[in-house]
């Protein structure tokens, strides 16, 4: 289960990678919850219609209850999920925060 503090961790992510306000209309990133999985996304104005949004992946990490842990996943070009090799399982979602920061492999942010 997705814990409150956790999401206070990718609230402060978020703020802090986040583009000026000028800027957010045309890009800006956001987060949702499926389920047991947070994903991180880039939202943009589609290139035919600016009003329409467009929203890309960036980063999924999953929670496993029953290792108490979470797996990390980085979105392909064949618009799959796939298990991030370098490090495929975190303790915590600051740690994930972190781990797409980093982003030694240029995997998450290209």
């Amino acid at each position: 289960m997705i814990e409150s503090l956790e999401i206070e961790e990718l609230d402060n992510y978020l703020s802090y990678i986040r583009p000026s306000e000028e800027l957010r209309s045309k890009i800006d990133i956001a987060y949702r919850i499926e389920k047991q999985s947070v994903i991180i996304f880039e939202v943009t104005p589609h290139w035919k219609d600016p009003k329409q949004k467009i929203e890309s992946n960036v980063a999924k990490a999953t929670f496993v209850k029953k290792d108490n842990h979470w797996k990390v996943f980085w979105r392909r070009a064949d618009l799959k999920w796939h298990s991030y090799k370098p490090m495929p399982i975190v303790e915590n979602l600051l740690d994930f925060t972190r781990l797409i920061e980093k982003d030694e492999y240029n995997c998450f942010w290209g």
